[in-house]
């Protein structure tokens, strides 16, 4: 007989405190593919399961560069190699005219990359995903704390890791189908 496969196992903690102690025991035991889900943000949560990177700052702060240098470079081209106009006997390369511009084109393109930066990294916009399919997980933008353990974890094993989450102190331990 072939056993079904599941995407991991899905723990319901009633209290944060409980969430955030769980997890920090499930990655403490060797537990990596994990995530939490929680009706509002709570602290120390990312840290404990693991997640110490974050890589939306250096990307804002690379396309912050790039958005000064392209709207400082556009505005050269056009009044020094494109378009030369000499006004008043000043000179082509006006760099203190150029910064309102750079500093515009700047935030823009820094604002951009993070909206889009942020929305990539999280994989969103997400329509589906296989937590969803528990029956208990609409609680988790109500008044609940969920933990999942994911399968593809090399420490899962469906009995160890039920028996693990329950001595945890979950409420309800299920079984989350792909």
């Amino acid at each position: 007989m072939v056993a079904a496969r599941i995407y991991g196992l899905l723990a319901e903690f009633e209290a944060p405190e409980d969430l955030v102690s769980a997890a920090e025991r499930a990655y403490a035991d060797g537990y990596r593919h994990m995530d939490a889900h929680t009706p509002f943000p709570v602290h120390g949560l990312a840290e404990a399961i693991g997640f110490h990177t974050n890589r939306v700052p250096l990307l804002v702060l690379i396309a912050g560069v790039i958005g000064a240098g392209l709207g400082f470079f556009s505005q050269y081209w056009a009044a020094v190699i494109d378009y030369p106009i000499n006004v008043g006997g000043r000179p082509l390369n006006s760099w203190p005219a150029f910064i309102p511009i750079t500093f515009e084109v700047t935030i823009l393109v820094a604002a951009l990359t993070a909206v889009l930066g942020m929305l990539a990294l999280n994989g969103l916009p997400q329509p589906y995903h296989p937590v969803f399919n528990a029956p208990r997980f609409a609680l988790a933008t109500r008044d609940r704390f969920f933990l999942c353990i994911e399968a593809t974890d090399p420490r899962f094993d469906p009995v160890a890791t039920r028996a693990f989450l329950e001595g945890l102190g979950a409420k309800e331990v299920t079984d989350v189908e792909p």
